[in-house]
């Protein structure tokens, strides 16, 4: 059995490699999808498998006692990052196993190490390993899945917010000027609150390493983030500063995206900043870029934190700082709407200095059309 185990140890990369190969060949999906590491977590359960070897000496022996519980975490793993591998589906995960499985017996055999004891091990983990990526990938997809509907479903509540408070405020006294733009501030309110509509149920047909649709044409990004500013001026009891030196910032856009990006942030701002500093929003050109930024000042958020604070798949994060009431999926999105513009968002926190987030977006990433934000799974 250990014998077995060393053979597995020091042909890792032959295996590696072999399977990698195969996997390029029978899975069209591990081709297409540029972000898939495919060595990244089956390179932990050959691992994993090589102690399990070492430990026990027969099948019973490894299914009486729980410590073969390694392998069930790096396969767990490997399921909720498939979640945000595109193309990929629970039939195309289980057979990267019997791949696997089939170059480890056939190396074992070709060994001469291979026997009933070590094929039983090899069954039993690699069994176990299927069982619980398959059900992590399901589970991962449908968090991501029940995520976006309940992000989408709150921000729909800012334009209703906005659209009834224009409706309510609206008097027959008021003069004709007051009314028309508390008309127009109700309408552009509905309207979005119908985008966000269109974008709820986009989302219940999400599949594996997908996040929003996107719907580019050319805008002027500065318009966008000036009425996000207005709008929260008159929602928030919040002061507010807003800056820009350009005119506008023309360039192939989502707008309904960008406006929920900074509303996220403005949000979380009002949600974590301190009450007796204004929020800062502005807005300026920077070559082929326009850089938005959000800042408040407050609690900073932990340095520890402040990467996986755009990853609600990845384990260990803060759950009672980040989850529920806290920073949840918005950030997870703001990050794949930076991306699909070609950009990126960075964090900035401390207390000296309070929390700044940049949303960095290339102006003709993209061309006029719908586009699929992608949703990864970060490994820091």
């Amino acid at each position: 059995m250990r014998y077995a185990a060393k053979v597995i140890k020091d042909n890792r990369s032959r295996i590696l490699d072999d399977w990698e190969s195969r996997v390029k060949e029978e899975i069209p999906a591990a081709v297409i999808s540029s972000d898939l590491v495919l060595r990244n977590q089956l390179s932990n359960v050959l691992e994993d498998i090589t102690h399990i070897m070492n430990r026990y000496d027969g099948y019973l022996e490894v299914n009486e006692k729980d410590e073969y519980q390694e392998i069930i975490k790096d396969s767990l793993d490997h399921g909720r990052h498939r979640a945000t591998a595109s193309h990929l589906t629970v039939k195309q995960i289980l057979k990267e196993y019997l791949i696997f499985h089939r170059i480890l017996t056939g190396l074992l055999i070709d060994k001469q190490v291979y026997t009933k004891e070590v094929g039983n091990i090899l069954k039993y983990a690699l069994e176990t390993a299927m069982l619980t990526s398959a059900s992590a990938y399901n589970d991962s997809l449908q968090e991501m899945r029940e995520k976006l509907i309940g992000t989408l479903a709150h921000d729909i509540r800012n334009p209703i917010s906005a659209a009834y408070f224009a409706l309510d405020v609206i008097k027959p006294e008021d003069d004709i000027e007051r009314i028309e733009n508390l008309k127009k501030m109700g309408l552009r309110s509905l309207k979005k609150s119908l985008d966000l509509v269109e974008g709820l149920l986009d989302a219940i047909s999400v599949k594996a390493g997908e996040g929003l649709t996107l719907n580019f044409i050319e805008t002027d990004v500065v318009k966008e983030v000036r009425w996000v500013y207005m709008e929260a001026k008159e929602i928030y009891t919040h002061s507010f500063n807003f800056h820009c030196s350009e005119e506008n910032i023309i360039g192939i856009f989502d707008p309904t995206a960008i406006r929920r990006v900074i509303e996220n942030l403005v949000t979380n701002a009002v949600k974590h900043g301190s009450r007796n500093t204004p929020i800062n929003i502005s807005i300026e050109a920077e070559g082929e870029y326009a850089v938005i930024k959000v800042k408040n000042w407050g609690k900073p958020i932990a340095k520890e934190d402040q990467l996986e604070i755009f990853n609600f798949l990845k384990k260990g994060v803060n759950r009672q700082e980040f989850n529920g009431d806290g920073w949840g999926m918005g950030l997870t999105l703001i990050k794949s709407v930076a991306e699909a513009h070609g950009g990126e968002v960075v964090l900035e926190s401390n207390l000296d200095h309070g929390t700044a987030f940049y949303v960095r977006i290339k102006r003709y990433a993209q061309k006029p059309g719908k586009v699929r934000t992608e949703l990864k799974y970060s490994e820091n």
